[in-house]
């Protein structure tokens, strides 16, 4: 049973954030690490996998949606810088992502049984909230066995800790792509819950981004995302009817 592990979501192809959160001496020192995904280019992938068996993986709504581009399951893909990263990938890196689970459940020292999920446990995109209605909550945790306690989900960016009807429901935010805060946001468990933020150096990550990056609209979405000018209010209100919230007065 991990003692402490280290849950990074979000990650969103920003390699600097990356490396920023991995040198934190709790994340080196974790037990296991579990990646809940998003988009994530070659380089990404290939510091994760040189992790070995420490990184445990959870499949987000973006890998899908590069993978199934790639293997012409699909034409379009919503976020812009999509197609692109998926022109980036290796074949080696789309076998890795037909692998990953939906969902992983592990054991975590104080904590029980704790469910890892990208957006809900029965769906990839689908959208919970911390101020989501108890209703909407019932509605996507009520399938859990009684013995998982704890729900670890991420796909909103923002994070939060939260009861919903007696299971602890974490969000660690996003590493690559925060809303709200600028810097790079995750989790620590075990035997309780810390959320932290790993600070570096924007600026020279916004450069490196730059040098280093062939997407043709780089800087700009560097400039937006890693300064977080999306606000946490923005996405509240984009996010909030997806909730559900709209179907009940």
């Amino acid at each position: 049973m991990p003692k402490r592990v280290a849950v990074l979501s979000d990650i969103h192809g920003v390699l600097p954030a990356r490396e920023a959160v991995l040198a934190e001496p709790e994340v080196r020192a974790a037990d296991r690490i579990v990646l809940t995904a998003g988009p994530q280019p070659a380089q990404v992938l290939d510091l994760l996998t040189s992790l070995g068996d420490r990184v445990a993986w959870v499949s987000g709504n973006a890998d899908r949606e590069l993978l199934e581009h790639r293997t012409g399951r699909r034409d379009t893909v919503p976020d812009p810088i999509a197609p692109w990263a998926a022109g980036q990938l290796r074949p080696d890196h789309l076998e890795l992502l037909a692998r990953l689970p939906l969902s992983l459940t592990l054991p975590v020292h104080g904590m029980g049984r704790v469910l890892f999920c990208h957006a809900t446990p029965r769906d990839d995109e689908e959208v919970v909230l911390v101020d989501s209605r108890p209703d909407r909550w019932r509605e996507v945790l009520g399938g859990l066995d009684a013995d998982v306690r704890t729900v670890v989900l991420g796909h909103t960016h923002m994070p939060f800790v939260r009861l919903a009807h007696g299971r602890l429901v974490v969000n660690p935010g996003s590493v690559g792509m925060p809303y709200g805060r600028t810097g790079a946001h995750w989790a620590l468990l075990g035997p309780g819950v810390e959320l932290r933020t790993t600070d570096y150096d924007i600026e020279a990550a916004i450069t490196r981004l730059a040098r280093d990056s062939s997407y043709p609209g780089i800087t700009e979405w560097a400039d937006y995302f890693l300064r977080a000018r999306a606000t946490d209010a923005d996405a509240l209100a984009a996010f909030g009817p997806r909730d559900g919230r709209g179907d009940t007065v």
